[in-house]
């Protein structure tokens, strides 16, 4: 089991948005806003190479926005980053067997699709993968709710029906993936979430996604505007952090613009936080 983290197209998104209810006097004391009260977040996927296969969690948000909804939701790069991180590392994105996506909200699915062109929708990437996604989190993103409706994307949404080779789940484990993988499904962000628990030799490490998006939101009361359900969602947090200091555990984090991955620790209060940071993984745990 080895793990790497893939970097996709970073995003600036409102500052507020991204901490919810918590004043901004709190929140830049951890990440520094720009004019435009913009922070930076990264849009990071996981490569899981496995016994010969290889299985990334998430694909970031791509590049496929035209350039008028880029501005908008705050894409900076205009190159598809994360096939450039793929290629980096002698892979390309017909290499992957399995995508396993939390849920499909653009900055999580959208690298799924090519770049932008002016004259040609964009197409579905990762033709020999498999797509496992939450039973849950598929229904909401064919019948959004009014709330979240911009957050999803149609074409996508048909593209991946298409395919015959996407899979819906709705229990702990698949076979495709084996048990090495487990699922821990969270309804604070969205329905059906999916944080995937990954055993490796170090301990488990959780894709936490929007569940626990970056470090700041270790800390049990900080939430995102964009959650559906916040008391819920720290619930949930709660929950799964307990067990994963229980087991000497790691975050992985998809947003966070500067750490990868982290160990669940406790301050002297009580507290979670994140230790031992790693900026990236390349190969973790090494040989």
């Amino acid at each position: 089991m080895q793990l790497t983290s893939i970097q996709g197209n970073s995003q600036r998104l409102d500052g507020g948005a991204m901490f919810g209810n918590a004043p901004k006097a709190l929140w830049t004391r951890w990440i520094e806003p720009d004019k435009r009260n913009r922070i930076p977040l990264a849009c990071r996927a996981l490569l899981c190479e496995e016994n010969g296969r290889r299985i990334l969690f998430e694909a970031g948000i791509g590049a496929f926005f035209a350039p008028k909804y880029k501005d908008r939701y705050g894409v900076v790069e205009d190159e598809h980053v994360l096939l450039d991180s793929l290629a980096e590392l002698g892979f390309g994105h017909e290499d992957i067997d399995i995508v396993v996506l939390s849920h499909l909200h653009f900055d999580h699915a959208g690298g799924l699709l090519s770049a932008f062109q002016e004259d040609s929708p964009p197409e579905l990437l990762f033709p020999n993968a498999h797509f496992i996604i939450g039973r849950e989190a598929w229904s909401r993103a064919i019948a959004p709710h009014p709330r979240d409706r911009a957050s999803f994307i149609p074409l996508l949404n048909q593209q991946l029906s298409d395919t015959n080779r996407t899979i819906l789940v709705d229990s702990e484990t698949h076979p495709l993936l084996g048990p090495n993988f487990i699922f821990h499904q969270s309804h604070g962000h969205t329905p059906g979430l999916l944080a995937t628990e990954i055993r490796t030799s170090e301990g488990p490490v959780l894709f936490g996604s929007d569940l626990i998006p970056g470090m700041p939101w270790m800390h049990l009361p900080i939430t995102m505007g964009y959650d559906r359900f916040p008391e819920l969602l720290i619930e949930e947090k709660r929950k799964v952090l307990e067990g994963l200091l229980a087991d000497g555990g790691w975050m992985f984090f998809v947003h966070d613009a500067d750490t990868a991955l982290a160990k669940v620790a406790t301050d002297d209060r009580g507290r979670f936080y994140g230790a031992k940071p790693m900026a990236e993984l390349r190969g973790w745990p090494h040989l």
